[in-house]
């Protein structure tokens, strides 16, 4: 479900990940046309670095502060 969000409203992902400074930023990056997919695609990556750390805290027993 992540992944339809990072595609279609990549600003909301980083809301629903943590990070609503990025989140702005994406937000502005996407309001011209020509934005839209780096922000999709930044938005894409982000949330593949969200799955890993979190199977990370998984595998460790950790939890990230």
């Amino acid at each position: 479900m992540r992944l339809i969000i990072a595609i279609f409203l990549p600003f909301l992902l980083f809301f629903t990940i943590g990070r609503p400074i990025a989140g702005i930023i994406c937000l502005i990056l996407q309001i011209t046309l020509i934005g839209w997919l780096p922000a999709a695609l930044w938005a894409v990556y982000a949330l593949s670095q969200y799955n890993t750390q979190k199977q990370i805290e998984r595998a460790t027993g950790q939890r990230a502060g």
